[in-house]
């Protein structure tokens, strides 16, 4: 197979009772009608949710069929799994999310769920916009299942203001919520596993209360991760686990993919073109391995791009 160009995928869009129209009104996605729309599941490989690519000589395969049939030739030297591992979206919370746990892999197993670690990255904020994430210092399990009984448990949870840029870590087990306003880039494993402690009295889009998850909360939340802050980094990377590293670069000049491998980019500002394509902010493009044309430009000043990686020895 001759690959002449990045890979492009057709996003995903997921009504949520939380979600707005931002991803139209900011990213120019469009989207269907009458509905609010709170993610955009931009590159997946799950067997309810699949990514197809969306134009060139791969146009119409799907994500698991490029992993499964096609692994070396796009993911590179990658050690085997079942899909692809990781999971990419994009969220409008135009109302805060739930406070939520993702579950580390021994509780996961014990509840038939997936583990999930994942990092968020700030693509824009509104005034006041903030996060939950982590424990306040002094709460301990016996205080926060009272404030569960008493309905007050966000009162227990670290809450940090945001801008536009930042990007924060959020491990399993890690307590957290999204506060309103925010949208934001999401780099995931690939889980669907989210365990509900609190969702502020809410109503779903049926009209009924969305349902908790107490028990698996309780033995998923790391009762010592008390007030992180946003990601730091070193240099460029902004999150590096695991299961991904993540890189925000600031393309003031062209730059060259190193070859042999594949990295999936995100466009978080300006324009850039590879391989005679051109993407602009919002867009995701996965570089193959082999692709030979591997020097991304800048088209305008201020582009800048997140990068995804899979460390080689972690699946």
């Amino acid at each position: 197979m001759d690959l002449t160009q990045p890979i492009v995928f057709e996003p995903l869009f997921m009504e949520r009772v939380w979600g707005g129209r931002r991803l139209e009104t900011l990213l120019k996605k469009r989207l269907p009608q009458s509905t609010r729309i709170g993610e955009s599941w931009e590159i997946v490989d799950r067997e309810d949710a699949q990514s197809v690519v969306h134009e060139g000589p791969l146009r119409g395969s799907t994500l698991h069929e490029l992993w499964t049939e096609h692994r070396e030739l796009i993911f590179g030297a990658l050690p085997d799994s079942p899909r692809f591992p990781l999971l990419f979206k994009i969220l409008d919370a135009q109302e805060r999310l739930s406070v939520q746990v993702h579950p580390p892999a021994e509780v996961a197993a014990q509840f038939g769920g997936e583990p999930k670690t994942e990092m968020w990255y700030l693509l824009d904020t509104q005034l006041e916009s903030d996060l939950y994430a982590g424990l306040k210092a002094g709460v301990t399990r016996e205080s926060f299942e009272e404030a569960l009984r008493d309905g007050e448990v966000a009162e227990k949870i670290h809450r940090m203001p945001v801008r536009a840029g930042d990007a924060i870590f959020i491990p399993s087990g890690r307590i957290h919520a999204i506060g309103a306003g925010n949208l934001i880039v999401e780099v995931q494993q690939n889980s669907d596993t989210t365990y509900r402690v609190f969702d502020w009295n809410r109503l779903g889009l049926d009209g009924k209360p969305r349902a908790l998850h107490i028990d698996q909360s309780l033995q998923s939340v790391n009762f010592e991760d008390i007030e992180p802050g946003v990601a730091q980094g070193s240099g460029e990377v902004l999150v590096a686990c695991d299961h991904f590293c993540v890189e925000r670069w600031a393309l003031d000049a062209p730059r060259i993919e190193p070859a042999g491998s594949f990295a999936v980019f995100t466009v978080l500002n300006g324009e850039v073109e590879c391989a005679g394509r051109k993407f602009v902010s919002g867009e995701f493009f996965l570089i193959p391995a082999r692709l030979e044309d591997r020097e991304l430009r800048p088209v305008e000043s201020g582009t800048s791009l997140l990068r995804t990686t899979i460390p080689v020895s972690k699946i």
